[in-house]
């Protein structure tokens, strides 16, 4: 049912009646009688300043005839021809056609809307009333069918005479007649009668011949018998009530609107059975073109972009295109046609003022709007840059290069490059901004072997320059970005016979110049290869093992070189003693992939005699099922997706539909006869991508939701595999999804990195070891995104460090020891489990004679012992993480320091020495004075015994008699007088001599460690060994200080109270030897505590 918005100039119309053409929401159709004639006029409203009209006709510009020309206001008279029987043109010439103006103005040209001519006429009928028998009170249908301008107007004779105007009686406006409730006088003949304008035509007659008896009631379904009741509805809800019923099987609706549209459901019911018949029909309103949102008129500086929007309304949905000054617009570059409608025009120049016309039409009709866009263009802009030129780098690169404008030249604060692909009617415009210190630029990612057109653009603070001079440059070649597609059958079992399809440009980067063919067993690794020129197709391997699994792929080649190979494709040659019943793989097996198919043609095989049909599989092939990793003998059961689907012999080709776009498939076809199947031929290769950009939907009704469950996953130390599902809901449909990312944290917008993906997942790679990114999507619909969904974290697997420590230092701390300080690398790749330090005196040595010192991750400093004083030592470092070792840093060197004194006895040694040495000697003093007061007191001669009572009473117990006075007092000695069962010693003081005396054997002389004895409890002295007693004391004090490090002050307690016991029994002339004595000792004492220091540094675990 159409709904046009038709103007008709129906009857006779009078000389000068006209008809107003313009551009609006309507459509223009006149329909002439013979001898009439119509004016249309050219109004155009918008158009300012009005130059000139001129007139097209079907598109073209007019040619003026007697009976159509143009009349000096700008209008055009239309006549008929019967109006113009005396034309001076040739016969043949009409006036039927679609007409428009165009008018013409200072600012540029505004087109109408186009007014259909057409002349009344009627055809013949192409469908006649046939004759028919009904049987009486059934029912009978006439129909014929014919067309004409205007729409004829059908009624019915019968017998020459019209119908009778009777309820039984009903003619539905497309020429039924219908009669219920048949009589016997109702039959005779019956021809439909057309009449309109032109003329009348009658059809041939129908014989109606009725049957006496009465309907059978059990078939009122078929008949349409009256007893049977009739319901209706759409879509499931009752008619509206501006619907007719005419007649009891009839619904008439008079004048359709778009709410008509739906499911008509008609259901009859035999009355008081549960038997019924239902009919559906849907019904479809359609409308002509409306515009429902007009472009409005603007003004825009040079260089800017100016929009203009524009929607339409009607049924079916109206295509938009748009005119400029009245000629048609095409998409590309800077000027764009959106999906959506809309027009986009960037970098504005002067050119590019004048009337824009948003046109929309579908086949009922057309209709317009205009905007006018205006340039504003100020005074002293720069003029446009110079010489630009191109150079192609690489197969993705071009330089371009310009001077700088002639004028104005000093007030430019940058420039923008602007380039697109020469060739195609639907390409994208890039633009680049430029400093203005430089006058050249490298454009990359492009496409190899294209064609580019690159110009130039100069700005100031006051605005852009006109457009430079374009200029072409075509990229270089590159590897192929795809191989072909190969098939794979055997004509013998000796041979393969290997088929491919040419790569299209998009994918051949350049012309072909030859393939290679790789090839080997499934079970050896040795892969034999031949080459073919570019213009084949296909090769035979022969010389091959029969009964055996083959794999076969193919690389195509530019003057770049190979490009990637294709997947490999396993074949099985055929069993040379099984020739006789197993049929051949079918032939010439080639592959037209499509978007959603696989359009699959082959010829037979060379024993096609033998077989009964074909059998056809196919199976989508992931990346990682590649027969490389999964390899198959062919000996086992094979599982497919789809099949077998049994095809015909006679048959040689057949579509697989329904398939996903961009993926990987196997296809597989073989012949098989009444004993068993043959042998395969096999395809393997990938279905169309889709388009990045779709049509509209018909209804918008928001952003489509963000995607459900987006989940990160680490893939390896610089890859994430970032994978999501559709949204749950949504009313847009979803084209693509774009993906967000940047290093967690990041605040710098201009390290956010996108992608776009038209799948449900993209791996991401690129990106740093060990560091946490966060990612978001968000789900594309045709003109309207949706926002970015909830952000998910994920860290990139740790690695192997890239750099060393770094800042190494090296400072030497003594003679022995160095302290060694670093910094964690700069990229670690990872956490720091473990530092190795190696250190060497000859650096020309191997790592692995280096001595290696390992500490933990945590730890940023050491101290290096166990060094030779006065040496070179070289240094380097490297880090550690679980993934492995990093590189080492650069060798650093370090000179140890020399021995010195001060290195032996630092200066709480030497002071605490002088303490030492000054308390005792005044402990000495001390027991010299006391010891002369007691021998003046004494009797003389009696030293001897009173030195022995005294020592007898000073000690409470009896000693050994002691040797002669006059022995060799330079020979010193001790002894030591048994311990007492009554008193036990001490289990430390055990120990601690027991310590002593060992250490004083292995870093003293033997006379002198053997004086130390004198410390032990309990012990006597001779009178006449006193100086040696006392040497021992004082050697004693300093040896236990300087070499076991005791506390000082408990050494000389203990070497004091020994000496001072000493000096008691001491004759008065040995008191002076005995001071001389003392003071050996402390010699003594400094150097066993050199020695000390020495045995300490060497064993720093001691």
């Amino acid at each position: 049912v159409r709904q046009p918005k038709c103007l008709f100039l129906a009857g006779k119309l009078l000389q000068g009646d006209s008809l107003e053409l313009s551009c609006r929401a309507a459509s223009a159709k006149v329909t002439l009688e013979p001898s009439q004639a119509v004016v249309l006029d050219c109004n155009l409203a918008s158009v300012e300043q009005l130059i000139n009209i001129t007139w097209k006709k079907n598109g073209f510009p007019l040619v003026e005839q007697e009976h159509l020309h143009v009349l000096p206001n700008g209008s055009l008279f239309i006549s008929s021809p019967a109006a113009a029987k005396e034309s001076k043109y040739p016969e043949g010439t009409g006036a039927e056609g679609n007409y428009s103006c165009v008018s013409q103005s200072a600012l540029g040209a505004v087109a109408s809307q186009t007014a259909a001519v057409r002349f009344s006429s009627l055809s013949r009928f192409f469908q006649q009333p046939e004759s028919q028998t009904v049987e009486e009170n059934g029912m009978a249908r006439f129909e014929c069918r014919i067309e004409g301008l205007p729409s004829p107007v059908i009624t019915w004779e019968k017998d020459q005479v019209a119908v009778p105007e009777e309820p039984r009686f009903i003619t539905l406006p497309n020429g039924i007649l219908q009669i219920v409730d048949v009589r016997e006088s109702d039959a005779g003949g019956y021809r439909c009668v057309a009449t309109n304008a032109a003329r009348k035509r009658y059809s041939d007659d129908a014989v109606l011949s009725v049957l006496k008896g009465k309907a059978q009631k059990d078939i009122c379904m078929a008949a349409l018998h009256p007893w049977c009741v009739f319901l209706c509805s759409v879509d499931g809800k009752p008619i509206s009530t501006d619907v007719i019923v005419l007649g009891r099987t009839n619904l008439l609706i008079p004048r359709a609107q778009p709410h008509h549209s739906g499911v008509y459901v008609c259901r009859a019911n035999k009355p008081q059975t549960r038997q019924f018949v239902t009919a559906a029909a849907e019904l479809s309103v359609l409308a002509p073109p409306s515009i429902s949102q007009s472009p409005e008129t603007i003004s825009r500086t040079r260089a800017s972009t100016a929009r203009f929007v524009c929607k339409a309304e009607g049924e079916p949905a109206p295509i938009i295109h748009w005119l400029k000054n009245g000629e048609p617009i095409l998409s590309n570059g800077r000027v764009k046609i959106q999906s959506s409608g809309s027009l986009v025009i960037n970098q504005i120049g002067l050119e590019d003022a004048g009337y824009y016309q948003c046109v929309a039409e579908n086949r009922l009709g057309m209709a317009c709007a205009t905007a006018k866009l205006s340039v504003i263009v100020r005074e002293g802009l720069p003029s446009a840059p110079k010489k630009v030129s191109a150079v192609s780098l690489s197969s993705t690169t071009v330089l371009v290069s310009w001077e700088r404008p002639e004028y104005n030249s000093e007030q430019i604060i940058g420039f923008s490059l602007h380039y697109q692909k020469a060739l195609g009617t639907d390409n994208v415009e890039y633009q680049f901004a430029v400093n203005n210190d430089t006058t050249e630029l490298q454009v990359k990612d492009l496409e190899p072997n294209t064609n580019y057109v690159f110009y130039m653009v100069a700005y100031s603070q006051l605005g852009a320059s006109r457009t430079s001079s374009s200029i072409i440059v075509r990229t270089l070649e590159d590897v192929p970005s795809a191989a072909p597609q190969l098939s794979l059958s055997s004509m013998t079992p000796a041979d393969i016979r290997v088929t491919w399809l040419p790569l299209p440009p998009e994918l051949s980067n350049g012309k072909i110049t030859k393939y290679k063919i790789d090839y080997c067993t499934l079970k050896e690794d040795q892969i034999s290869s031949t080459e073919v020129g570019a213009n084949e197709t296909q090769i035979t391997l022969e010389s091959l093992h029969p009964n055996k699994v083959y794999k076969v792929r193919i690389a195509a080649s530019t003057s770049a070189g190979y490009g990637a190979p294709s997947e490999w494709t396993q074949h099985r040659t055929p069993d040379k003693d099984n020739q006789t019943h197993v049929p051949f793989a079918p032939t010439e097996l080639k592959v037209r992939a499509k978007m959603e198919s696989l359009l699959v043609t082959w010829q037979p095989p060379a024993n096609h005699a033998q077989i009964s049909g074909y059998k056809l599989y196919y199976r989508e092939v992931g990346t990682e099922e590649s027969s490389d990793e999964n390899p198959s003998d062919g000996t086992e059961e094979e599982s497919w997706d789809v099949g077998p689907i049994k095809l015909k012999k006679k048959v040689k080709q057949y579509e697989l539909t329904r398939l996903a776009p961009g993926r990987l498939y196997e296809v597989k076809l073989v012949a098989f006869n009444k004993h068993e199947d043959g042998y395969a031929a096999v395809w393997k290769g990938k279905t169309e991508k889709a388009p990045v950009t779709a049509v509209d939907p018909p209804v918008q009704k928001g952003p489509p939701l963000p995607p459900a469950q987006v989940y990160a996953e680490s893939n390896s130390s610089t890859s994430i595999w970032l994978r999501w599902k559709k949204p749950d809901f949504t009313t847009v449909k979803i084209v693509n999804y774009t993906v967000r990312f940047s290093p967690w944290g990041l605040k710098n917008a201009s390290l956010v990195t996108y992608y776009t993906s038209s799948d449900e997942g993209i791996l991401i790679s690129g990106l740093k070891p060990y560091t946490k990114y966060e990612f978001a999507v968000q789900s594309n619909g045709v003109g309207i995104d949706g926002p970015f969904g909830s952000v998910v974290e994920r860290f990139t697997l740790p690695d192997r460090p890239s750099t060393p420590p770094s800042d190494l230092r090296l400072h030497p701390i003594n003679p022995y020891a160095v302290q060694v300080h670093w910094c964690p690398p700069v990229e670690p790749n990872g956490i720091i489990v473990e530092y190795v330090i190696l250190y060497n005196a000859n650096n020309t040595q191997p790592d692995d004679m280096w001595t290696l010192l390992r500490k933990e991750g945590n730890i940023f400093s050491t101290e290096v012992r166990g060094l030779e004083s006065n040496t070179r030592y070289y240094f380097k470092m490297g880090a550690k993480t679980i993934v492995g070792s990093g590189p080492y840093s650069n060798v650093k060197d370090v000179h140890t320091l020399r021995e010195k004194l001060s290195d032996v006895l630092d200066v709480h040694s030497v002071t605490g020495i002088i303490v030492g040495v000054c308390l005792g000697l005044l402990c000495i003093l001390f027991c010299m004075c006391a010891s002369f007061r007691s021998n003046k007191e004494a009797l003389p001669g009696l030293d001897s015994q009173a030195a022995g009572n005294h020592s007898s009473c000073h000690r409470g117990r009896q000693g050994p008699p002691g040797p002669s006075a006059k022995s060799d007092s330079h020979e010193l000695e001790s002894l030591m007088s048994p311990l007492s069962e009554e008193v036990p010693l001490p289990l430390m003081d055990i120990t601690e001599l027991t310590e002593v005396h060992s250490l004083i054997h292995t870093s003293l002389p033997d006379d002198v460690g053997g004086w130390l004895m004198l410390l032990q409890p309990g012990f006597h002295f001779q009178s006449q060994s006193a100086i040696a007693s006392g040497s021992s004391a004082g050697l004693c004090c300093l040896h236990c200080w300087t070499v076991y490090a005791m506390e000082m002050y408990m050494c000389l307690f203990k070497c004091c109270a020994v000496f001072c016991s000493t000096l008691d029994f001491a004759p008065s002339l040995q008191k002076s030897r005995l001071l001389h004595e003392i003071i050996l000792a402390l010699h003594l004492g400094l150097v066993s505590r050199r020695n000390a220091a020495v045995l300490s540094l060497d064993r720093p675990e001691e």
